[in-house]
């Protein structure tokens, strides 16, 4: 049995191998149906859609293989680093990283006009070896009919783009360091739940035989999958009727009279795979969400009935909750990190890191090392040294917000959306004053808006969850650190070739229907105001982040206190950032539906509804997968299962 859990846990060269061939397939298929055709947003979602499609696949694939060959059948572990490299080429290959670079890395030079003076306000203050300015190369990239593999178009964008790999990967090990030395306080002190891991774990264990067993399972599969059935065919031919709120729908069109007309714009939906994740988190956090959601709209009508100038500030409310987030995170585990340190620098402790991915040592030596690296190409880029200093802060404490978040919570963490709510460079521009920052930072730091913008596919909370699955499967940290640095190389080169392919074949401002040209728009419009209209620190805005931070300090104070108090400071920060905005209704359907089902048969019963709800999420995804391949394949516009 001990030779068994052995071989089960060991990290094969066959898994990552199969790994290596999926990426640049996964990769491909996430930039065609986000990019070219923008038929697909499984890249904006906390448990993406592609990864557990393919493991899907590969499942249903490995227990055909097992009828005929049990030993030749891909154990948990192999399954599990399959979908954990998958898992990483997303948060590269995703909606809020690298498609957005390719949106902004040209946009300046390309779309520059008299008009707009961007080539007077802030073309001298670009880093020449960070941008692409040959307009005939571009020629090709924007107007398509053209290909990456003509060698004078490709050279240009070769040392850019290696350089920002670089950047990029500096801040991904730097925050994978972070990760190992907090792992063990999350996961094996405090016992966090990582919802997200719940579907891939079923899926794996056993290859997926006892999940595929279970007749509640297929019920909830067989729920979501016709709801998109039907809808996908509604999309193809409109007489057949579709079901509705299931997605976005309007209902604030019934808001007519003062001044509740300021609700207008207010959506409801009922995503299948949104109700079936918020099932899984705890009755307190899915009633904060949607209570808090529905707060912000009683805030809106307050500041209209009154007059109030931009009340009630979201933006500003978002920034400071997510910051208290982050520093009762560290605040919290200050001890723990404490004699992490100590074990670091080789004093005395009970701390081991035997288990760990690389001892604590080597670990924290990373932080500071790609820390350091991530601080001095920002300076030599341009950006003031003290500046540099204040968004890395804001940028690791955000960070470290949205893991705990994930890994306690499970929720969506869209926390800035454009150049609003808990962006830092939105932050740095009203806390200190553009008047008060040098041109050249400036413009290099609009130049970070890229992944900035939304932190939806953010690196760091897939990291801690893989070595939560590594964890329960009883798999080798180190191997799992091997898997993760092969599958960053290779999603890296997989979404370079992926992009510059679909861009240059259709052109991005011509066919390509996904391409992320406004995070370039949102990035030098806002540079051109900070230019051209200076301003000093906000006060205001401030007040307003400053209440924000206290609020969710006071919920924190309160929650711990109190037992019984049903109001989680995380729901406050997502209910006011842009993270509720699609999924509010589901979470109260879902928490509504949980709170019958533990009122009426208590822990016995929800164990028993799990499989359904975990059902609602592999049929959406499937089924919604499916519509993703058919689409372009076929060349029609296909049914998405988001947004």
């Amino acid at each position: 049995m001990k030779g068994y859990l052995r071989d089960q846990s060991k990290v094969t060269f066959r898994s990552i191998l199969l790994g290596i061939l999926l990426i640049p397939v996964n990769v491909y298929w996430v930039t065609v149906v986000e990019v070219k055709y923008y038929s697909l947003d499984g890249s904006c979602l906390p448990l993406f859609v592609e990864p557990v499609f393919i493991l899907f696949v590969v499942t249903c694939g490995n227990l055909l293989l097992r009828r005929f060959s049990a030993k030749s059948a891909l154990n948990q572990t192999e399954l599990l680093i399959i979908y954990i490299m998958l898992v990483v080429s997303m948060t590269f290959a995703g909606h809020d990283t690298f498609q957005n670079l390719f949106g902004q890395i040209s946009h300046a030079f390309w779309f520059a006009t008299p008009e707009n003076e961007w080539e007077q306000l802030f073309f001298r203050y670009i880093p020449s070896w960070l941008a692409v300015e040959n307009k005939m190369v571009l020629d090709g990239f924007y107007r398509g009919d053209s290909s990456i593999y003509y060698l004078p178009n490709l050279m240009p964008w070769i040392k850019p783009l290696l350089i920002w790999g670089a950047f990029f990967i500096a801040l991904v090990l730097m925050m994978l360091c972070m990760n190992v030395l907090i792992r063990r306080r999350w996961t094996e002190y405090e016992k966090l739940a990582y919802p997200i891991i719940q579907l891939p774990l079923g899926m794996s264990k056993e290859s997926g035989s006892t999940l595929f067993k279970n007749k509640v399972m297929w019920i909830g599969f067989g729920v979501a999958g016709l709801i998109d059935v039907i809808n996908g065919l509604n999309v193809l031919v409109p007489v057949v009727p579709m079901i509705k709120y299931i997605k976005l729908t309007n209902v604030g069109y019934v808001f007519t009279d003062k001044p509740f007309d300021v609700l207008r714009g207010t959506n409801i939906s009922m995503y299948p795979f949104a109700i079936g994740l918020a099932f899984f988190l705890p009755l307190d956090l899915s009633f904060s969400c949607w209570f808090f959601f529905v707060f912000r709209m009683m805030e809106q009508v307050f500041g209209r009935a009154t007059g109030l100038r931009e009340f009630p500030y979201f933006s500003e409310q978002a920034s400071g909750a997510w910051f208290a987030l982050g520093v009762v995170a560290v605040w919290s585990m200050r001890k723990y990190l404490l004699q992490v340190i100590k074990k670091a620098i080789g004093l005395p402790t009970n701390v081991d890191d035997s288990n760990e991915p690389i001892p604590y040592r080597l670990a924290l030596a990373g932080v500071v090392i790609f820390g350091g690296f991530v601080f001095f190409f920002l300076y030599l880029a341009g950006i003031e040294m003290w500046v540099v200093a204040i968004f890395m802060v804001m940028f690791c404490l955000l960070a470290v917000a949205i893991t705990r978040v994930r890994a306690e919570l499970g929720t969506p963490h869209e926390i800035s959306a454009g150049d609003h709510y808990a962006n830092p460079l939105y932050i740095i521009s009203f806390m200190v004053g553009t008047r008060n920052v040098h041109p050249q930072s400036q413009t290099v730091l609009s130049m970070l808006h890229w992944f900035n913008r939304g932190f939806r596919n953010h690196p760091m909370p897939s990291q801690l969850e893989a070595f939560k699955m590594a964890e329960n499967s009883k798999t080798s940290n180190r191997g799992l650190l091997l898997a993760l640095a092969v599958a960053s190389i290779v999603s890296l080169l997989s979404v370079y070739w992926a992009n510059l392919d679909i861009t240059y074949r259709n052109g991005a401002s011509a066919k390509a229907g996904g391409f992320k040209s406004w995070v370039g728009w949102e990035a030098f419009n806002r540079l051109q105001r900070w230019l051209q209209f200076p301003s000093d620190p906000d006060w205001i805005r401030i007040s307003y982040m400053s209440g924000g931070f206290v609020f969710v300090l006071i919920l924190t104070a309160i929650r711990m206190r109190f037992l019984w108090w049903p109001f989680h400071p995380a729901g406050y920060a997502l209910a006011i950032s842009y993270a509720m905005d699609y999924f509010w209704f589901a979470f109260f359907v879902s928490w509504l539906i949980k709170f019958i089902l533990m009122k009426q048969g208590g822990l016995k019963t929800h164990r028993r509804a799990a499989p359904f709800f975990l059902g609602l999420i592999l049929g959406d995804y499937a089924i919604g997968g499916i519509w993703a391949i058919l689409g372009p394949v076929f060349g029609f516009r296909n049914y998405k299962i988001f947004i």
